[in-house]
């Protein structure tokens, strides 16, 4: 059964990430447990690989920057985007 990384939400959809910062490349890596596992080369520091994991985001689904927010997980690295 596929891991299911997209819920509903009442203003649209919800999309749950894993973090990898500081790593080679920008990618989506891979479907971890119900998750999708995003890697970025930005350093954790003052939201510098949450906003990379957002640009990265805008560029994969094809949306425009105030089409998706970070809702959960600005310290952590499993995070909510709300599209």
């Amino acid at each position: 059964m596929p891991a299911i990384f997209l819920h509903p939400a009442q203003d649209g959809l919800v999309i749950l990430v894993r973090a990898q910062p500081r790593a080679r490349k920008n990618s989506t890596n891979s479907l971890l447990k119900g998750t999708l596992k995003i890697s970025v080369q930005a350093p954790p520091e003052d939201g510098k690989a949450n906003l990379a994991i957002a640009e990265l985001l805008y560029k994969v689904l094809k949306l425009i920057k105030n089409q998706i927010k970070l809702i959960q997980g600005e310290t952590s690295r499993d995070k909510k985007f709300l599209i």
